[in-house]
């Protein structure tokens, strides 16, 4: 190791102690407890984290574009200075291949250099302004000018599936970072030291950059009370998280309870619904029975957008596909999940899955400890809208086959599902008077409508939407990856008839930043 682990928390610059509750990282192919031991933080530390956050957003808030860009470049070197050290710690907390934690650390840096890159130019702040109309009748009009702030201090959750890209210095810190607020992350308990190792980049970072002490802190917590103490806590004015709906769930209900409601954005559950049109189907069909299966247990079904619902026509084509599905997934090997937790709750959901009215097991093997076993169910689709709890997300490799007539019966389909991170659509040009109409009714329930491909993958760019209608998200007009990501963590305020020089740069008539601004109702940069 380049650097020592402590498991201890960072309190900006400082090292929390080990009052806390004591845990470990597992490691989930053999139950092993790895070292070190971890310690939750304390009331106090929560408190002192909390408050060195909020001294440390005015000085955030001022900062420049071009400061903040720094920072952000800087932890993605300091990041991929510690490659050796994710690619060791990532597949022993979580059992994913190395190759996985690569790519992962790859992804994390990337979109930090686009968020950088995005404060850098500086005009996502949106700046408007409207002059002064002296003599309008029959009332003089104001000098308005208003642009996006940051909120102030987020608490972000890291992500038991992605223990980069979501997590520690992922694109919830990258955005809210990017915006101007301080961070306060609460690790997963499943990949701690692989979250303190990024920790300490970010930290390093932080100090390279001058930035004030407070700007980052990590917290370690072994079960929900330091997560929940921090949406309650005063100085937390937003919420970022990936996970389970009940777990999103139970932190919106916190941050709604509150004096001072805040935002919670959270990224939760979904079946990420395919359709296979029937013309795609007979020409096809065996293409799209591997591409299904590859996307359905990739990384052991741990993505939040893999494809839990395949919408299939009726009759013989049919038949054939699911036949070629359910081969494919007797055939796959059983694999380790990231946590003995998840691979109990796969389980008990696959298990319950097939228990439901209507349901045939396709492939629904034991599942071994610790692992998952690929599981493949079919229904009608009548029966699937009749119950509704055929849409619970069964997080791993299993999918349900939903057998469907017609293009009537996929309308009914779209209009009972609840909201979704993804929708696909296979489709050929014989499919075309069909496809166009079900894209249009899919834009209704979810963020990302793809055509024949496979929902998993998230591209990071800047036209991407990772979200959806409650359950997909607790908010669908945000996105939790991309550079719109930003507009979460920040407000617009409007600045009336305030004089030139005791207004933020970006809205100084002069324009000294160069900024794309919407002035007198025209988008213009000079």
């Amino acid at each position: 190791m380049t650097v020592e682990l402590q498991g201890t928390s960072l309190i900006g610059s400082a090292r929390g102690g080990r009052g806390g509750a004591a845990f470990h990282g597992v490691d989930p192919a053999s139950g092993a407890a790895l070292a070190p031991t971890y310690h939750s933080a304390t009331a106090d530390e929560i408190e002192q984290a909390a408050a060195l956050a909020a001294a440390a957003s005015a000085d955030l808030a001022r900062r420049s574009g071009a400061e903040r860009a720094a920072l952000l470049r800087a932890i993605a070197e300091e990041l991929e200075a510690a490659r050796a050290d994710f690619e060791r710690l990532v597949p022993l907390e979580t059992a994913l291949p190395v190759a996985r934690a690569g790519g992962e650390l790859t992804r994390t840096t990337t979109q930090l250099r686009l968020f950088a890159d995005l404060v850098a130019d500086g005009s996502w702040v949106d700046a408007r302004i409207d002059h002064a109309d002296p003599a309008r009748q029959p009332l003089p009009k104001p000098d308005l000018r208003s642009l996006r702030r940051p909120l102030g201090p987020v608490v972000v959750f890291g992500a038991s599936n992605f223990p980069l890209a979501f997590s520690v210095a992922g694109g919830d810190t990258a955005s809210a970072l990017a915006a101007g607020c301080a961070v306060i992350v609460k690790a997963h308990p499943a990949h701690p030291a692989t979250s303190e190792r990024a920790g300490l980049a970010i930290a390093a970072a932080v100090a390279r950059c001058g930035f004030p002490d407070g700007t980052f802190s990590l917290l370690f917590d072994a079960g929900h009370e330091v997560g929940a103490a921090l949406v309650r806590h005063r100085d937390v004015r937003a919420v970022a998280f990936t996970g389970s709906t009940a777990g999103g769930r139970a932190l919106m209900d916190l941050a709604a309870a509150r004096a001072q409601p805040i935002p919670v954005f959270a990224e939760m559950g979904s079946i990420n619904p395919v359709f296979v049109l029937p013309a795609a189907l007979a020409a096809r069909g065996a293409a799209v029975a591997e591409q299904l299966h590859a996307s359905v247990l990739q990384g052991v079904g741990q993505f939040c957008t893999s494809p839990g619902v395949l919408v299939v026509p009726a009759g013989a084509d049919g038949d054939a596909l699911r036949d070629a599905l359910a081969t494919r997934f007797a055939a796959s090997a059983p694999g380790v999940m990231l946590t003995a937790g998840i691979a109990r709750r796969h389980a008990q959901g696959a298990a319950e899955l097939g228990a439901r009215t209507g349901v045939a097991a396709l492939v629904a093997p034991a599942q071994p400890d610790g692992c998952a076993q690929p599981a493949l169910y079919e229904v009608d689709a009548a029966q699937f809208i009749a119950d509704a709890a055929l849409q619970e997300e069964v997080f791993g490799p299993t999918s349900l086959i939903v057998r469907a007539r017609d293009a009537a019966e996929w309308q009914a389909l779209i209009a009972h599902l609840h909201g979704q991170l993804t929708a696909t659509v296979i489709a050929d040009a014989d499919d075309a008077a069909e496809a166009g109409p079900l894209v249009e009714s899919l834009t209704g329930i979810a963020g990302r409508v793809l055509m024949n491909g496979v929902p998993t993958g998230v591209e990071v760019a800047a036209a991407m939407v990772h979200g959806g209608p409650y359950p997909a998200s607790s908010d669908s007009r945000t996105t939790s990856v991309g550079t719109a990501a930003i507009e979460r963590f920040a407000r617009r305020v409007c600045y009336q008839n305030v004089p030139d020089a005791l207004l933020p740069p970006a809205l100084q008539e002069a324009n000294p930043l160069q900024l794309w601004r919407l002035v007198d109702g025209q988008r213009r940069r000079d």
